[in-house]
């Protein structure tokens, strides 16, 4: 039997626009609403990053955070 997607947790978040783009994106190409796209990538998450891309990109986003804050 299927496991029931209940959203049980909801919490303010930020997002930058470059990002919130993306997930509206993945979303509407999934047939999902934002929250849904948000649960599949968080539960699957392993299975949908490659750890030493995934490593390399954090990498360079906490070297340019202080920047893009401003």
């Amino acid at each position: 039997m299927p496991k029931r997607l209940r959203l049980t947790r909801r919490f303010p978040i930020a997002m930058s626009e470059d990002g919130y783009r993306r997930l509206r994106r993945f979303a509407q190409e999934a047939g999902l609403d934002e929250g849904e796209a948000l649960s599949f990538l968080f539960e699957n998450f392993d299975s949908v990053t490659d750890h030493t891309n995934l490593t390399h990109r954090l990498r360079l986003f906490n070297a340019e955070l202080e920047a893009r804050k401003r």
